[in-house]
């Protein structure tokens, strides 16, 4: 049960230690992200301003046809996208590993993550946050594992107990 609780700490420690890296690869994708939709809302305010109208009476405008309609909604789900992705880039930029973790909730676009993910190359990490995420990890996946073991093991200990005495 030992070498199965230290073999779960471990997993803990490689898993959490990541963490730091990855976090800075989402929030670098992420301020990419948030430059990419400034552009499209800029040009659709750009636009709309040129003929005299505000965002919303432009975005009101744009109905009578399915593509009207569509996009209408597309530009919407943008605005909406944009407000939140920069809101994010907002807090996590210039943030360290903690209060990234800290602000883990905010690290949740499915996209920016993805995208993040299948560049991100796993590594030793050597450094302070590494090191304590790591720890972290470590002591919580031994916790967690050797309380789930023991509650796997409990019910066969009472009856060895009770066949004992």
């Amino acid at each position: 049960m030992r070498a199965l609780t230290l073999a779960g700490g471990l997993a803990g420690a490689v898993t959490t230690s990541q963490f730091p890296e990855f976090s800075q690869q989402y929030t670098q994708r992420l301020g990419g992200a948030v430059d990419a939709l400034a552009e499209v809302v800029a040009d659709f305010d750009a636009s709309a301003q040129a003929v005299g109208l505000s965002r919303d009476a432009a975005l009101a405008q744009l109905q009578g046809t399915d593509f009207l309609n569509r996009r209408r909604v597309d530009m919407t789900q943008t605005f909406g996208r944009y407000a939140a992705l920069k809101g994010d880039l907002a807090e996590l930029k210039g943030a360290g590993p903690f209060m990234r973790a800290y602000h883990l909730p905010r690290l949740t676009d499915p996209q920016i993550a993805a995208a993040a993910w299948d560049d991100y190359q796993p590594a030793l990490p050597l450094n302070f946050a590494g090191i304590i995420f790591g720890g972290v990890g470590f002591v919580l996946a031994s916790l967690l594992l050797g309380a789930v073991l023991k509650l796997l093991v409990w019910p066969f200990r009472r009856r060895d107990a009770a066949k004992a005495a």
